[in-house]
Order: C-alpha cells, then structure tokens, then sequence
C-alpha cells in the first residue's frame, strides 16, 4: 500500500506543477520518476516517451498508467493515473465558474503570454534532457534529421512520423 500511495503522490506533484501540458511536463516527469524515486532508467523513460506518443491521451496520463503498472500492475497504474489527473480535475471544476468571468481580463492575457516563453524553455530542456542519455552515432543523428525535417515540413500525423522513424531505425540498424 505504501508504493501505491508513493505513486499517487508522486504523480499527484506532476499534474500539480505541470503547467503546458505534453512535452513541457517532461522535465518533471522525468525528475519524479527517474531521479527522484528510481522507478525507471532513462533509457525506459524514453521509451515511454514514444509509447506515450504513439498511444491516444495526453502524455502525462499515458506516462503515469505505465510507470505505474510496471511498479505495481494494474492497482499501480490506476494509483499513478489519478494522481496525475487528480489536481487539474479539482482546479478544472472551481475555474469553471470563473473563466467566463475574467476571460477578456488583461492581466490574465499578460500572464499567459509571460507563460509561453518558459514553457518553450522547458520543451527545450525536455529535449536536451532526452539526447543526453540517447544512444548518438551517424545512423541516429540521420533519422533524427530525417525525422526533424519530415515534421516541420510536412502535416503527417506524429504516430505515422514515429513509425516512419521504426522504419528507418530497422533499415539502418538490421541490414
């Protein structure tokens, strides 16, 4: 029972302190689950990283039922799950009954726009953050290029392009 709290409490401080959702949540995620309490590698986290993207639901959520069952099975995953959903559901139902009230306010548009930059910033540190447990070599830092340019220059939907990339990995690193 212990780990199952630990784990809703764990996921209950990412969803609590996640602000931006999907890739600007990575920092944290990893931070609770990787660092802090040694519940994955980096390599795993990575790898749940692709499963998350390549599974319907946000990423945080798909993270938190997949930590969660390989720490504790199913009750895990339902543990980790509602933690991480828990504290946006309550603030979600108490801003409900104010967001029509404040939305033309000023200084919430200022604080959202002072927002965007710091979620950049944490994308960016999620990113760096991936690539320095990455296995790099010439074959990798091609379908990444690759993969970099098909999805700022294209409208393919982020599962075709990671399957595009298992393509391209099988290629380059089975023959």
């Amino acid at each position: 029972m212990k780990q199952l709290i630990e784990l809703f409490l764990a996921f209950l401080k990412i969803g609590a302190f996640s602000f931006g959702g999907g890739y600007a949540m990575l920092p944290l995620i990893e931070r609770e689950i990787v660092n802090n309490n040694n519940w994955i590698n980096s390599s795993e986290f990575i790898d749940i990283i692709g499963i998350s993207q390549m599974t319907p639901g946000p990423i945080a959520i798909n993270s938190a039922t997949f930590v969660g069952y390989k720490i504790n099975g199913v009750l895990g995953s339902i543990f980790a799950t509602l933690g991480v959903i828990f504290f946006s559901f309550i603030l979600v139902s108490i801003a409900t009954k104010y967001i029509i009230k404040f939305k033309n306010s000023e200084l919430l548009k200022s604080a959202l726009l002072g927002m965007r930059p710091a979620l950049i910033g944490l994308i960016i540190s999620a990113f760096l953050s991936l690539a320095k447990d990455s296995y790099l070599d010439v074959k990798s830092v091609i379908i990444g290029a690759f993969i970099l340019l098909l999805s700022l220059k294209s409208k393919i939907h982020p599962i075709l392009i990671i399957c595009i990339a298992a393509v391209c990995g099988i290629l380059l690193y089975s023959v």
